[in-house]
């Protein structure tokens, strides 16, 4: 599919990978929706990118939060052509710590933004999607780009709410393609592994180093438009579906950080 002309909706979209994804888009001649929780940064980086963006704040987990955006999406634009799921939330705790077990509500609030909140968006774009004129001659009717972590497989010491919700969304990748296919519509994951992004732009070189250390090569945290590239990649190569790319320069994470 090509992204000229093709709306995608942007879930963490004011910043990070999902606004690099976001200016990648526009470049290309594409529309975006970027849908987050902070209508400042919204503002700012639809402001940025111009008439080919509009924004609308919202809970991924919340059904009417994104219905009204992707309404609003569809209006603006005209259809709804690619999803990339990249709003998330950590929460580093041990299962049992100090203080006696994790709180219940800490894993389940981690789990409901990175997992159901993954799912509620895009089974809500795909209703759209399914409906939307073959942009191929395989019928291609849409593209759906889910963002795990390497912590889906190896995730670290205090990581289990985090892992265990993105290492859901690298195993329900195949069977929603598998159900999403007769639609003509693909669904991928990329599973990144440590980025330049707001949080580590701005953590000391302590915390930043250890990390470079155990990459293997390049010897660099990776760049926010190296994430924008390869979901442009996943959305023009249509044979592209129902797997998880890790996109970590080699990375493997050590049990404890």
């Amino acid at each position: 599919m090509e992204i000229r002309n093709k709306t995608a909706f942007i879930t963490g979209g004011a910043s990070g990978l999902g606004f690099a994804t976001a200016k990648n888009f526009v470049a290309a001649g594409g529309n975006v929706m970027l849908y987050d929780l902070n209508a400042d940064a919204l503002q700012t980086a639809a402001d940025e990118l111009g008439e080919a963006a509009i924004w609308h704040v919202g809970d991924v987990a919340d059904e009417v939060d994104v219905k009204s955006a992707i309404t609003s999406t569809v209006e603006t634009f005209g259809a709804l052509h690619i999803n990339v799921n990249s709003a998330g939330i950590g929460g580093a705790a041990r299962t049992v710590g100090k203080n006696g077990p994790m709180p219940l509500e800490k894993f389940e609030h981690i789990v409901r933004v990175n997992l159901v909140g993954t799912f509620n968006v895009l089974r809500l774009c795909a209703e759209v999607m399914q409906i939307n004129k073959p942009a191929s001659e395989d019928g291609e009717r849409g593209v759906i780009i889910n963002v795990a972590s390497v912590a889906a497989f190896d995730g670290q010491t205090g990581q289990a709410g985090y892992a265990a919700s993105k290492g859901g969304i690298v195993a329900m990748t195949l069977p929603i393609a598998r159900d999403l296919g007769k639609r003509g519509v693909r669904v991928m994951t990329i599973a990144p592994g440590v980025f330049e992004t707001p949080l580590l732009a701005r953590a000391p070189d302590e915390v930043r180093d250890p990390l470079i250390a155990i990459t293997q090569f390049p010897k660099r945290l990776g760049h926010p438009d190296e994430f924008a590239s390869q979901v442009a990649h996943i959305v023009n190569c249509s044979y592209l579906n129902g797997e998880t790319i890790r996109l970590d320069a080699g990375i493997r994470m050590p049990a404890i950080g």
